[in-house]
């Protein structure tokens, strides 16, 4: 069955408010669709929402299975802000319009605490010993399930194997080859905004740090152990191991510096791979190889979860049905298979891809960031205070203690 679109009324009614929200910051936004009617609606964003994408592909697959409960994907915008900005209009209004809710890996504890989301307790059997244990922890609050992860991601080392044979195992040695070669040096993502905290968060768990205990109930940040790691960046900074550009880098001016081979090292998401097999100069593109983020001690590898959890909807007209929907998009081999970075622990077993089968091996030491559900204002105010202590403008020692006091102020 095609996947189609329906809309009642209300949810016309908050398309277009929130469409005018959209519009009026400045932000681009798509038009929602669906809602209300005998369909479920799949409300996510991201490039593999897109159409022809592997969500609409799930979707499909589904609607052959289950004709008499069919799912349409509602698009969301391409940013994971926008993303959010969308689902909270729709949801703090109390709108069924979205049965399913494609939710970044950071929002179940706000979505939780809202009251946005259904307990998904009741089908952790069904997913424990098939998923990844990562990607299922990120989708706890309070030590409860409120959703079931559907893809995942983790950060890796893509490094020019024309300037070293072998890629780096600590930071100290990676910059001591991004300084002594005629290429360039490191680039990852240093602009002010939420992947720097996410690339922030790798050195500092790396470094042995921690923002809160288990429970979120208590602030575990040590500021001497946060300085040392701001330092650490000011100096790489001043010295030249960032490559130049690095603080204005987001994923696609880190994607394209390296692949234009300006950059030795870069740090990005497995997208990158296939983009830079196929679309870089043939220099880069026939050498480069990938690895595990390094550490400061040599030992292991630290990176942050990425990925999407489908949540269902507080407000559903369809809530057993999207449960359903939701346990099986996680544990179809078919519907995983469709995925680029799927949570099916067997999807790793036997990979084909040198990308696929790396991601395998890292996401067993991957980290979600905290699901704080204050976690928008801490992430813009990390940014902020790890972006001006890099860049010269803060005193590492008081970014720090900034960070620890705005964090006690969250709980």
């Amino acid at each position: 069955m095609p996947v189609t679109t329906m809309r009642s009324p209300r949810r016309r009614a908050t398309a277009a408010v929130a469409v005018a929200a959209l519009g009026a910051s400045g932000l681009a936004a798509c038009t929602p669709d669906g809602g209300g009617g005998d369909e479920m609606v799949w409300a996510i964003g991201g490039a593999e929402a897109q159409t022809g994408g592997a969500f609409q592909q799930i979707a499909e697959l589904w609607n052959e299975e289950n004709p008499d409960r069919p799912v349409t994907v509602e698009t969301l915008p391409e940013s994971a802000d926008e993303q959010r900005e969308q689902l909270a209009l729709e949801l703090d209004a109390g709108g069924s319009g979205f049965d399913i809710l494609g939710v970044d890996v950071i929002w179940t504890g706000e979505f939780q605490e809202n009251g946005w989301v259904e307990s998904l307790e009741g089908v952790r059997g069904d997913i424990e010993g098939l998923v990844l244990d990562g990607p299922i922890e990120s989708a706890e609050w309070g030590g409860e399930l409120w959703a079931v992860p559907i893809n995942t991601n983790g950060g890796y080392l893509v490094y020019r194997t024309d300037v070293t044979e072998e890629a780096p195992t600590t930071w100290d040695e990676l910059c001591e080859i991004a300084t002594d070669n005629e290429v360039g040096g490191y680039i990852a993502q240093g602009a002010q905004y939420e992947g720097l905290v996410v690339n922030w968060l790798e050195y500092f768990w790396g470094n042995g740090g921690e923002l809160f205990n288990d429970d979120q109930s208590e602030v575990t940040f040590d500021v001497d152990l946060a300085a040392e790691t701001l330092e650490w960046m000011a100096e790489a900074y001043e010295s030249g191991c960032f490559n130049s550009g690095f603080n204005s880098a987001m994923e696609e001016e880190a994607r394209i510096a390296f692949s234009q081979g300006n950059a030795a090292f870069q740090r990005n998401w497995p997208y990158v791979y296939d983009l830079t097999q196929s679309d870089s100069d043939d220099e880069v593109a026939e050498n480069f190889d990938i690895a595990p983020l390094p550490t400061f001690d040599g030992q292991g590898t630290v990176t942050a979860l990425g990925g999407f959890n489908n949540a269902v909807s507080a407000f559903s007209n369809h809530t057993d049905d999207a449960t359903d929907f939701v346990v099986w998009a996680a544990t179809s081999e078919e519907a995983q298979a469709l995925l680029g970075a799927p949570v099916l622990s067997s999807a790793y077993e036997d990979a084909d891809s040198p990308s696929t089968q790396l991601l395998g091996e890292i996401l067993e030491d991957s980290r979600p960031r905290p699901p704080s559900p204050a976690w928008a204002e801490i992430s813009i105010e990390m940014s902020r205070q790890i972006f001006e202590a890099y860049n010269g403008q803060t005193d590492p020692q008081t970014a720090a203690q900034n960070i620890h006091d705005f964090l006690e102020s969250t709980l």
